[in-house]
């Protein structure tokens, strides 16, 4: 089984950059973690204040200790939430 999330975040033009750096530093972590498969994040070509983030864990467990991990805590919860206009994220499982 596969655990598929993607998050949409759209950041605050003033803030822009910060999210870049926050999830240059995030994402090699996350990819890191036991659990994940897979973790990419994309810039919006035309939006650049757009971040579609690809996750992929083996299974829903991983994505919630992923949620726990203190990098999540930090990075995510305490530093870009609030430089956040926006964030969706919407969970998938492999169907092929």
């Amino acid at each position: 089984m596969s655990y598929i999330v993607v998050a949409r975040w759209v950041a605050r033009k003033e803030h822009q950059s910060e999210i870049e750096d926050i999830l240059r530093e995030f994402v090699p972590q996350c990819r890191a973690e036991p659990g994940c498969r897979s973790f990419v994040a994309h810039q919006s070509v035309e939006r650049p204040n757009e971040f579609l983030l690809y996750e992929h864990y083996g299974e829903e467990k991983d994505f919630a200790d992923h949620q726990a991990t203190p990098h999540f805590k930090e990075l995510v919860l305490q530093r870009a939430l609030p430089l956040l206009d926006g964030r969706e994220r919407v969970p998938y499982g492999i169907l092929v």
